[in-house]
Protein backbone atom coordinates (compact mmCIF):
# COMPACT_ATOMS: atom_id res chain seq x y z
CA UNK A 1 0.00 0.00 0.00
CA UNK A 2 1.72 3.28 -1.22
CA UNK A 3 0.49 6.82 -0.60
CA UNK A 4 2.21 9.44 -2.69
CA UNK A 5 3.20 10.04 -6.13
CA UNK A 6 3.09 7.95 -9.37
CA UNK A 7 0.15 5.56 -10.86
CA UNK A 8 -1.01 2.81 -9.33
CA UNK A 9 -2.40 -0.67 -10.08
CA UNK A 10 -5.64 -0.78 -7.42
CA UNK A 11 -8.01 1.88 -6.63
CA UNK A 12 -10.75 1.25 -4.10
CA UNK A 13 -13.22 3.78 -4.68
CA UNK A 14 -15.57 3.74 -1.69
CA UNK A 15 -18.46 6.21 0.72
CA UNK A 16 -20.76 5.71 2.17
CA UNK A 17 -24.08 4.85 -0.26
CA UNK A 18 -25.55 7.86 -2.36
CA UNK A 19 -22.33 9.55 -2.18
CA UNK A 20 -21.58 9.02 -5.68
CA UNK A 21 -19.31 6.23 -6.00
CA UNK A 22 -20.75 4.64 -9.28
CA UNK A 23 -21.93 7.71 -10.83
CA UNK A 24 -18.53 8.49 -10.81
CA UNK A 25 -16.57 5.68 -11.56
CA UNK A 26 -18.72 4.49 -14.33
CA UNK A 27 -17.17 7.79 -16.43
CA UNK A 28 -13.64 6.01 -15.51
CA UNK A 29 -14.58 2.77 -17.52
CA UNK A 30 -13.33 3.71 -21.02
CA UNK A 31 -9.84 4.37 -19.72
CA UNK A 32 -9.73 1.82 -16.22
CA UNK A 33 -10.71 -1.93 -15.79
CA UNK A 34 -14.06 -0.87 -13.19
CA UNK A 35 -15.23 -3.66 -10.70
CA UNK A 36 -18.84 -2.46 -10.14
CA UNK A 37 -18.08 -4.76 -6.49
CA UNK A 38 -21.66 -4.30 -5.28
CA UNK A 39 -23.36 -5.98 -8.71
CA UNK A 40 -20.72 -8.77 -8.51
CA UNK A 41 -22.07 -9.46 -5.26
CA UNK A 42 -25.62 -9.35 -6.23
CA UNK A 43 -25.00 -11.92 -8.88
CA UNK A 44 -23.73 -14.40 -7.10
CA UNK A 45 -24.66 -16.49 -4.52
CA UNK A 46 -21.37 -17.70 -2.99
CA UNK A 47 -20.56 -13.72 -2.35
CA UNK A 48 -22.86 -13.15 0.61
CA UNK A 49 -23.81 -15.23 3.64
CA UNK A 50 -27.05 -13.94 3.72
CA UNK A 51 -29.78 -11.07 3.81
CA UNK A 52 -30.80 -8.31 6.22
CA UNK A 53 -34.26 -8.10 5.97
CA UNK A 54 -34.68 -5.16 8.35
CA UNK A 55 -32.14 -3.02 5.55
CA UNK A 56 -33.33 -4.80 2.72
CA UNK A 57 -29.51 -5.59 1.62
CA UNK A 58 -27.09 -8.68 1.12
CA UNK A 59 -24.34 -9.41 3.79
CA UNK A 60 -21.50 -9.91 1.80
CA UNK A 61 -19.02 -12.72 2.80
CA UNK A 62 -15.83 -10.68 2.40
CA UNK A 63 -13.31 -13.72 2.55
CA UNK A 64 -14.91 -15.03 -0.37
CA UNK A 65 -15.34 -11.53 -2.17
CA UNK A 66 -11.14 -11.44 -1.92
CA UNK A 67 -10.93 -15.10 -3.11
CA UNK A 68 -13.36 -14.26 -6.41
CA UNK A 69 -11.58 -11.17 -7.07
CA UNK A 70 -8.13 -12.97 -7.27
CA UNK A 71 -5.17 -11.50 -8.61
CA UNK A 72 -7.12 -8.24 -9.76
CA UNK A 73 -6.47 -4.26 -11.16
CA UNK A 74 -7.98 -1.51 -11.95
CA UNK A 75 -11.05 0.49 -9.95
CA UNK A 76 -12.64 -1.37 -7.46
CA UNK A 77 -15.84 0.77 -6.53
CA UNK A 78 -17.91 -0.29 -3.60
CA UNK A 79 -18.84 0.76 0.31
CA UNK A 80 -16.73 -2.01 1.01
CA UNK A 81 -13.85 -1.51 -1.36
CA UNK A 82 -11.61 -0.27 1.48
CA UNK A 83 -11.97 -3.71 2.92
CA UNK A 84 -9.75 -5.07 0.13
CA UNK A 85 -5.83 -4.53 -0.32
CA UNK A 86 -5.44 -1.63 -2.70
CA UNK A 87 -2.64 1.09 -3.24
CA UNK A 88 -5.16 4.21 -3.02
CA UNK A 89 -8.33 4.35 -1.24
CA UNK A 90 -10.53 7.24 -2.60
CA UNK A 91 -12.99 8.01 -0.26
CA UNK A 92 -16.23 10.08 -1.86
CA UNK A 93 -17.68 12.42 0.62
CA UNK A 94 -21.60 14.25 0.29
CA UNK A 95 -23.29 16.31 2.69
CA UNK A 96 -25.31 13.61 4.73
CA UNK A 97 -28.61 15.94 3.98
CA UNK A 98 -27.90 15.22 0.27
CA UNK A 99 -26.71 11.60 1.33
CA UNK A 100 -30.26 10.78 2.86
CA UNK A 101 -32.37 12.39 0.07
CA UNK A 102 -30.29 10.92 -2.72
CA UNK A 103 -31.69 7.46 -1.11
CA UNK A 104 -34.72 8.57 -0.58
CA UNK A 105 -35.25 9.08 -3.94
CA UNK A 106 -33.71 6.00 -4.94
CA UNK A 107 -36.42 3.64 -3.02
CA UNK A 108 -34.39 3.63 0.54
CA UNK A 109 -37.02 3.64 3.69
CA UNK A 110 -36.51 6.36 5.45
CA UNK A 111 -34.65 4.56 8.06
CA UNK A 112 -31.96 3.32 6.28
CA UNK A 113 -31.53 6.74 4.50
CA UNK A 114 -31.32 8.62 8.25
CA UNK A 115 -28.97 5.85 9.29
CA UNK A 116 -26.66 5.93 6.10
CA UNK A 117 -26.68 10.01 6.80
CA UNK A 118 -25.85 9.96 10.20
CA UNK A 119 -22.66 7.25 9.30
CA UNK A 120 -21.54 10.26 6.40
CA UNK A 121 -21.83 12.43 9.23
CA UNK A 122 -19.77 10.03 11.67
CA UNK A 123 -16.93 9.50 9.17
CA UNK A 124 -17.55 6.04 9.63
CA UNK A 125 -16.14 4.46 6.14
CA UNK A 126 -13.35 7.24 6.39
CA UNK A 127 -12.38 6.37 9.54
CA UNK A 128 -11.77 2.41 8.67
CA UNK A 129 -9.95 3.01 5.42
CA UNK A 130 -7.55 5.05 7.46
CA UNK A 131 -7.15 2.39 10.14
CA UNK A 132 -6.79 -0.37 7.69
CA UNK A 133 -4.72 1.71 5.28
CA UNK A 134 -3.31 4.32 7.48
CA UNK A 135 -3.44 7.99 6.53
CA UNK A 136 -0.95 8.33 3.88
CA UNK A 137 -3.09 5.69 1.49
CA UNK A 138 -6.67 7.77 2.09
CA UNK A 139 -8.01 10.59 -0.15
CA UNK A 140 -11.21 12.34 0.19
CA UNK A 141 -13.26 13.90 -2.53
CA UNK A 142 -16.10 15.80 -1.54
CA UNK A 143 -18.95 15.11 -4.12
CA UNK A 144 -21.50 17.42 -2.24
CA UNK A 145 -21.44 20.51 -5.18
CA UNK A 146 -19.41 18.92 -7.77
CA UNK A 147 -20.89 17.22 -10.65
CA UNK A 148 -19.91 13.75 -11.82
CA UNK A 149 -17.22 14.47 -14.14
CA UNK A 150 -15.44 17.15 -11.90
CA UNK A 151 -15.58 13.87 -9.37
CA UNK A 152 -14.08 11.37 -11.93
CA UNK A 153 -11.62 13.77 -12.86
CA UNK A 154 -10.54 14.02 -8.91
CA UNK A 155 -10.41 10.38 -9.06
CA UNK A 156 -8.31 9.95 -12.14
CA UNK A 157 -6.14 12.60 -10.62
CA UNK A 158 -5.72 10.41 -7.26
CA UNK A 159 -4.94 7.40 -9.62
CA UNK A 160 -2.42 9.19 -11.27
CA UNK A 161 -0.40 10.08 -8.40
CA UNK A 162 -1.23 13.94 -9.34
CA UNK A 163 -3.04 14.70 -5.86
CA UNK A 164 -2.13 14.16 -2.32
CA UNK A 165 -3.38 12.02 0.32
CA UNK A 166 -6.67 14.12 2.34
CA UNK A 167 -7.63 12.24 4.44
CA UNK A 168 -9.63 14.49 7.51
CA UNK A 169 -9.97 17.08 5.36
CA UNK A 170 -13.87 17.08 5.04
CA UNK A 171 -16.29 17.42 8.24
CA UNK A 172 -19.94 16.95 7.98
CA UNK A 173 -20.15 16.85 11.94
CA UNK A 174 -22.45 19.68 11.84
CA UNK A 175 -25.29 17.39 10.75
CA UNK A 176 -25.36 15.77 14.33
Amino acid sequence: MTGGSGPVDRVAVTGTPGTGKSTATALLGDEYDVIHLNDRIKGNDDLWTEHDADRDTLVADLDAVRDHLGDWSGVLDSHLAHHFDVDRVVVLRCHPEHVEQRLLDRGESPATATENAESEALDVVLSEAVSTHGIESVYEIDTTDREPDAVADAIRATIDGDRGPSAGTVDFTDYL
